[in-house]
């Protein structure tokens, strides 16, 4: 288990690297430049994906408290809590990128074209309901999660090495899972139907270019790279929400968590949460110009 556990630190260090990355770059522009749509959305979600490696998993927050010798219930709750809340953030940020990006490349003529215009508020109004939902919706981990107590380890799930959910009836358990399972269905199917959409648009864009342009123009088009890393983006994040998913629904369920299942989830969730940045460094034009300009300044100064 040591050297699992070493996989997932390497795992999420590099995550975090990657994705502090990305939040210092998107940060700049918004702060130094005009902000595009997308830009906004990917500044949050990348905030969001460092907050989670460092919850999610019980990996380094939970060093952390431990050495400032906090206690343990409180620390529990801390973790899982804001763990939960990225979750569903990561998956409610992902589905509105995926709306903003089809609202962008839909034509004129269309009916989501109205909402251009006014895009940005839209956008706004839609992060304060966002996170005001998760942060509701996620409210019973405070109660329900605790430190690990041997007087009652029989009624108790043990989901870590030193904290466990208490139990609770099948009302409530069925109420979260059916909450969890709507907001989850309903936020797959909104991206299924926008990536769709957005992969239509995307083929009748290059079908209808191929009488003007060359091959090679196309592409090297920005608007034609960009939603292709979207969609690349949002449909490998569906496959991997729904494996997430099927294991915490199923533990939950049938109130059992087995370590190398857990672990298998840890892993699973860091790899999207790793490759997912790469994948955005190596596809924003802006990015690899802002490094190869670096890496020439540093040329220069050896």
């Amino acid at each position: 288990m040591s050297s699992l556990k070493n996989i997932l630190y390497c795992q999420a260090g590099l995550g975090v690297l990657a994705n502090m990355f990305l939040l210092c770059f998107y940060t700049s522009i918004i702060l130094c430049r005009s902000p595009k749509p997308m830009d906004l959305i990917s500044c949050q979600l990348t905030f969001i994906h460092i907050t989670f490696l460092l919850t999610g998993g019980d990996i380094w927050l939970t060093d952390i408290l431990e050495s400032l010798n906090i206690e343990n219930d409180l620390k529990c709750k801390t973790i899982f809590y804001t763990s939960r809340v990225m979750r569903g953030l990561s998956i409610c940020i992902t589905c509105l990128l995926s709306v903003i990006q089809g609202v962008i490349i839909s034509p004129h003529t269309s009916l989501l074209a109205k909402f251009k215009q006014k895009i940005k508020i839209y956008m706004i109004n839609a992060f304060f309901y966002i996170w005001f939902f998760n942060f509701s919706i996620n409210s019973h981990m405070i109660f329900y999660i605790s430190g690990f107590n041997n007087v009652s380890e029989t009624n108790q799930l043990k989901v870590t090495k030193s904290c466990s959910l208490l139990p609770m009836n099948y009302i409530i358990r069925g109420l979260i899972l059916t909450l969890t399972t709507s907001r989850d269905v309903f936020l797959v199917g909104v991206m299924l139907i926008t990536n769709a959409y957005t992969a239509i648009i995307l083929f009748r864009h290059q079908k209808h270019c191929k009488y003007l342009h060359s091959d090679n123009h196309l592409r090297a088009s920005p608007e034609k790279r960009a939603t292709q890393t979207i969609l690349l983006l949002v449909i490998f994040f569906m496959v991997i929400y729904c494996v997430d998913f099927i294991i915490s629904s199923t533990s939950l369920l049938l109130w059992l968590y087995d370590t190398v299942i857990l672990t298998v989830q840890k892993f699973v969730m860091n790899a999207y949460l790793t490759i997912i940045p790469l994948v955005q460094i190596n596809s924003d034009k802006r990015i690899i110009n802002v490094l190869k300009n670096l890496q020439s300044k540093c040329h220069q100064i050896f």
